[in-house]
């Protein structure tokens, strides 16, 4: 292939190597140059153009995108049609992502032209995921490069699908004194959504003492009704291959195939075998609904693959997933509890529901609403204090003049809350163990209110998430433990952080503090209801 400027009169024939933009419309790159178009770029006055020129043993891009994807087809795998140089690979049934690394990585060190990104290994997809895409990056490949990856691929290596199959699993829970029964619902509910997926369903669950007779009898009774897998919660967690989980497998008849895994969270997972079912040995983590290594290993077991001892510990690079909140030692950001909690008033949305007036302006007993609740910050124990500030910056600003705040301004206020909870938390000192997100509308905030809530948070067995309540249901402001800044730094949109609170619901500590955390005013009638005065009524601009 020839790529480089030429004469308008001598690209017929070529490919034009970017677009151009004319009165009468865009060439776009790629195009192949006819008459009609070289009479337009000469009409506009181009006289030289970049150009790419296949030679005769050159295979086009989208031609030997599609041969590549051809070769890559396998089980349950379909590829689209090829444009631009590029050919997509899609699953056809909800399953597990299989691919060989060692061949893909030679497919790629063949030609530099020549790129296949795939989904990670045994990465669990739905039908119509994709999973690969196949890219070649100039006009053209020689021929040669195409000969080279048939070779390449001609062992029968393919991107496939395992399909997810409709198992019956058997689930064995033990309890020791204190293990609350909402824990045990709430470990089941995680169990039967991460089976709903593949199809597989949760048949049986049978609770029994944190002792190995009667979790092995538990166990025999789940595989004889017909469990094609069964997963063993242990009341506290498997610490050596004598403990309770593994001497139960014993008793029953079964044995322990393989315990411990190099992926975190995710370390204390058995595998083992019973009467020619799978015996899985949950982690404390498999609890949480947030990927672990408990993940990786019941999504193969759901699609047929079998896992070795070798698998497992073969699980270790790629195996250090997200922070563990109980953590002593977080792995980013991490520090010693510094007994500084700051304060981050969100003050930057447009409140289009006001109908025009900022309504952080308005007046509450003659004291501005975003002043109110700074000056209720500033006066509780809580430290520094953040405002964010986006609409009508000036004018908040103005209205804080002699407290001491500081101000962190997010450009991006018209995308939502979350990008301004994001900009608070970027802004804060390195050394706060903790933040108290709340909204500036809200006029019911008072000093005892935040007060109350650093508290709990003092209090709080290890990182927190302290969430005041209204009559059991979820209010604001929210106080975060820093072990959770580094999500809440990459939150966008107007959802907030409400994902986060379902994510991490092991760490919530509720507190009941009454209406004061349901209140906020983002109607005139809201306002009015609650004691304000809109900026108009009040004489402010």
């Amino acid at each position: 292939m020839k790529f480089g400027l030429i004469s308008v009169a001598q690209a017929d024939g070529a490919i034009l190597a970017h677009s151009i933009r004319l009165a009468s419309g865009v060439l776009r790159k790629g195009t192949r140059l006819g008459r009609e178009a070289l009479r337009r770029l000469a009409e506009e006055g181009h006289t030289e153009i970049v150009v790419a020129r296949l030679a005769p043993t050159d295979i086009s891009e989208d031609e030997a995108a599609a041969a590549i994807a051809n070769l890559l087809v396998g089980a349950n795998v379909r590829r689209d049609l090829a444009g631009t140089g590029r050919c997509n690979l899609f699953a056809e049934r909800a399953g597990v992502f299989q691919v060989d690394r060692a061949a893909i990585d030679a497919l790629n060190r063949l030609d530099p032209g020549i790129t296949v990104a795939t989904l990670p290994e045994f990465a669990a997809v739905e039908a119509g995921r994709m999973i690969a895409t196949v890219k070649i990056i100039p006009f053209a490949v020689p021929a040669a490069a195409l000969v080279s990856a048939r070779g390449t691929l001609d062992d029968g290596v393919k991107l496939a699908v395992a399909p997810f199959q409709p198992l019956r699993v058997g689930l064995a829970a033990t309890i020791l004194p204190g293990l609350k029964p909402t824990v045990m619902e709430k470990t089941r509910r995680a169990l039967e959504d991460r089976l709903r997926p593949a199809g597989a369903t949760l048949t049986r669950e049978i609770r029994v003492p944190h002792e190995p007779a009667a979790l092995a009898s538990a166990l025999r009774s789940l595989r004889e009704d017909g469990a094609d897998l069964l997963i063993a919660f242990g009341a506290s967690a498997i610490t050596d291959q004598a403990d309770v989980i593994p001497d139960a497998i014993g008793r029953a008849g079964g044995s322990v195939r393989h315990f411990g895994m190099p992926v975190d969270p995710g370390n204390l997972l058995l595998v083992g075998d019973l009467a020619g079912a799978v015996v899985l040995g949950a982690p404390g983590c498999a609890r949480s609904p947030r990927e672990n290594g408990f993940d990786w290993v019941l999504n193969r077991l759901l699609a047929g693959i079998p896992v070795t001892s070798h698998d497992l510990t073969g699980m270790g690079v790629g195996g250090l997933l997200m922070d563990i909140v109980s953590r002593p030692q977080p792995r980013e950001g991490g520090h010693a509890p510094s007994g500084k909690t700051a304060i981050v008033i969100l003050a930057a949305g447009q409140a289009r529901r006001m109908g025009g007036p900022n309504k952080l302006l308005a007046t509450f007993q003659g004291v501005p609403l975003v002043r109110r609740i700074a000056e209720a910050a500033r006066h509780s124990s809580g430290h520094p204090v953040f405002v964010v500030t986006g609409h009508m910056e000036a004018e908040i600003r103005a209205t804080l003049a002699g407290l001491d705040v500081q101000f962190a301004h997010n450009p991006d206020y018209a995308e939502g809350l979350g990008t301004s909870v994001r900009t608070g938390i970027a802004a804060l000192p390195e050394d706060c163990d903790g933040a108290l997100v709340t909204l500036a509308d809200m006029p019911g905030v008072t000093t005892e209110l935040i007060d109350r809530l650093l508290a709990a948070f003092g209090e709080a067995d290890g990182p927190a998430i302290v969430l005041p309540t209204v009559d059991g249901k979820r209010g604001n402001p929210v106080l975060w433990s820093s072990h959770f800044f580094g999500e809440l730094r990459r939150l966008t949109g107007d959802t907030g952080a409400r994902h986060l609170l379902a994510e991490h619901g092991e760490s919530i500590v509720r507190i009941e503090v009454g209406e004061a955390a349901a209140i906020d005013v983002d109607t005139p009638d809201a306002l009015h209801a609650a004691g304000g005065t809109l900026p108009e009524a009040a004489g402010q601009a």
